[in-house]
């Protein structure tokens, strides 16, 4: 079996995974920015009071909640690469959503316009970056195919069947 030259393969993952790396970490950051210092970014979304921070808080928890798939597809973006597309995914849907929320807010709110700007920004960042990390994942996959690296699960045949055997009443 011939072998794909390792330092190629080593250095254009490492590539991805500081890629899935900055984008995860960036994440991370502000969910725990929102989860323990709320009181600072409530008001940039005309929030205040204890209503105002637990809003933030719920905020940075869903954003913690949001990254699970980023954590398994920086621990191998090659295994895990479901768990990246689903970071692409997610990642454009946050953009998408946000350019469309923005596109929606009547003009006498600058403050929430900053600070959802800022999101389509950080998030369309962070899209450009997982794009990047599939494009050359998709490369080293290909690599490891052609040099019989990965070898992929046989797909059942009658996927119909799988599901009646598991939802069929007992």
């Amino acid at each position: 079996m011939k072998t794909i030259p390792s330092r190629t393969h080593t250095a254009t993952l490492w590539v991805a995974r500081g890629l899935i790396g900055l984008v995860t970490f960036f994440n991370l950051q502000a969910a725990f920015l929102f989860l323990f210092s709320p009181q600072v970014y409530a008001p940039g979304f005309e929030l205040s009071g204890a209503a105002g921070e637990a809003m933030v808080q719920g905020m940075g928890l869903l954003f913690v909640m949001w990254n699970v798939p980023y954590v398994f597809a920086l621990l191998d973006p090659i295994r895990n690469r479901h768990s990246l597309l689903e970071a692409v995914i997610m990642q454009a849907i946050g953009v998408v959503g946000e350019t469309a929320l923005l596109w929606a807010l009547p003009g006498a709110h600058p403050l929430i316009h900053a600070s959802v700007l800022r999101f389509i920004v950080f998030d369309g960042s962070g899209l450009g970056f997982l794009l990047v990390a599939w494009w050359v994942t998709r490369h080293i996959r290909a690599l490891l195919k052609h040099y019989g690296e990965i070898h992929e699960s046989p797909q059942p045949k009658n996927k119909s069947l799988i599901i009646q055997m598991l939802f069929r009443p007992t």
